[in-house]
């Protein structure tokens, strides 16, 4: 069983590297992070189970408060359909795109435009796997142009500045054959949430910027 007070945060394993961030500033001792893996980016239909199940063995486990480090991420409104009986508390916003940017800023970069690739520090890390792996246009360049002829530029939603990654987005807009423009939101809404849950829940988590 886990000690008294203990809260445990079920995160997409594509935000594991930032919310680790978070807790090692914050010395967060009490707060437990799990991270599921992050190929179900490209399953959506799976995660809810994946998220729903690990609820389930966090509650056996002794966790009374969990927090879910998922958007919507695809899933249809599934996922809140699940966690609202449980009354677990999820990251805002359709995707990981919108809490970093903030709602109010995504909904900006949408409306000006709508053919926008965006990128966070995980997927510029691991761009050619998932984009250009799973694509198929590592192995045929010629796709680029049919998969991505409706887009008009790539947003990189920077979490932290480093001149290694800048470097990989400018390679992963040049695959595309987009230009590029780089926006510093660090966590966004990623810092706000954990503070509206620990005023929600009474955990005692004190949100304070990460660096890099």
């Amino acid at each position: 069983m886990v000690p008294t007070g203990q809260a445990l945060v079920i995160a997409c394993g594509a935000l594991a590297r930032e919310i680790t961030a978070l807790k090692r500033v914050n010395a967060w001792e009490h707060v437990t992070v799990t991270c599921l893996p992050p190929e179900l980016h490209n399953r959506p239909e799976r995660i809810t189970g994946a998220v729903l199940d690990a609820v389930r063995d966090a509650r056996a486990a002794g966790y009374e408060q969990i927090f879910v480090g998922y958007a919507d991420c695809g899933t249809g409104g599934q996922l809140d359909r699940a966690l609202e009986p449980l009354g677990i508390q999820r990251l805002p916003g359709a995707h990981c795109y919108e809490f970093y940017a903030t709602s109010a800023q995504f909904e900006s970069l949408h409306e000006a435009q709508p053919g926008t690739f965006y990128l966070t520090d995980f997927l510029v890390r691991h761009f050619d796997r998932l984009v250009l792996g799973s694509l198929g246009i590592d192995r045929y360049p010629q796709l680029a142009a049919e998969y991505f002829r409706n887009y008009t530029r790539v947003v990189y939603l920077r979490q932290v500045s480093d001149a290694g990654l800048d470097e990989r987005a400018l390679a992963a807009a040049a695959a595309l054959g987009l230009p590029l423009e780089i926006i510093d939101t660090g966590y966004g809404d990623l810092q706000t949430q954990f503070s509206d849950w620990s005023r929600r829940t009474g955990v005692a988590v004190v949100i304070e910027a990460a660096r890099s």
